[in-house]
């Protein structure tokens, strides 16, 4: 499985560098390791937003809050780790089929908490995962061209670098969707059952 630094050089080696970084956390002192380490988590949090990846995909029981709920019947604390929010379910819900209504807000003391009229609420959502060996391998892919796009204007400079960056954002299109398709095969929705009575119509 890819390390940081795998993915930092394969994103060097993509814009023609020679793509010897050996640390990023802390920086190993060259220009190019200080770089990765600053657009590696902002790459890797990006392409965790942007799809509920399977290896990123959690869903807890939330811990109800007794804390002004406004408009909604109930407050839930927010789990730690949390990148992006995806569903405010039943607790015994067996899909998102069944999502209710909520709202994402902060508290007084400006801890996140979710709003929501669902007792006994559940939540599905991405969790902020740092640890590369469990990113599938067409992820790495993808990332490695996002981090490529972010790296080649500091590392190519000039009108080299904005034309790097723009070639290297459509290779990343293409990889994110390959890597979308491939993750998505992974689940198999459960059929919904219909009685013989209604499928024999």
């Amino acid at each position: 499985m890819a390390s940081e630094v795998d993915i930092c050089n394969l994103a060097l080696a993509r814009l023609g560098d020679n793509a010897t970084v050996a640390s990023i956390d802390p920086p190993e002192g060259s220009a190019q390791a200080e770089h990765c380490a600053r657009f590696y988590p902002i790459a890797r949090d990006s392409m965790l937003e942007m799809h509920a990846w399977k290896f990123a995909t959690r869903r807890v029981l939330l811990a109800q809050l007794t804390t002004d709920t406004w408009n909604w019947s109930f407050a839930y604390a927010e789990p730690t780790g949390v990148l992006k929010l995806l569903a405010v379910l039943p607790a015994s819900a067996a899909s998102d089929a069944d999502t209710q209504e909520y709202e994402a807000e902060t508290d007084g003391n400006g801890a996140p908490i979710i709003l929501t009229d669902q007792e006994g609420a559940s939540l599905r959502y991405i969790s902020h995962v740092t640890d590369t060996t469990v990113f599938s391998p067409l992820f790495v892919d993808a990332l490695a061209w996002l981090l490529a796009s972010y790296l080649a204007g500091p590392v190519l400079k000039g009108d080299a670098g904005a034309a790097m960056a723009k070639a290297c954002l459509q290779s990343f299109m293409l990889a994110l969707s390959n890597a979308k398709t491939s993750d998505a095969n992974q689940r198999k929705a459960r059929p919904e059952h219909k009685p013989d009575w209604i499928a024999g119509r």
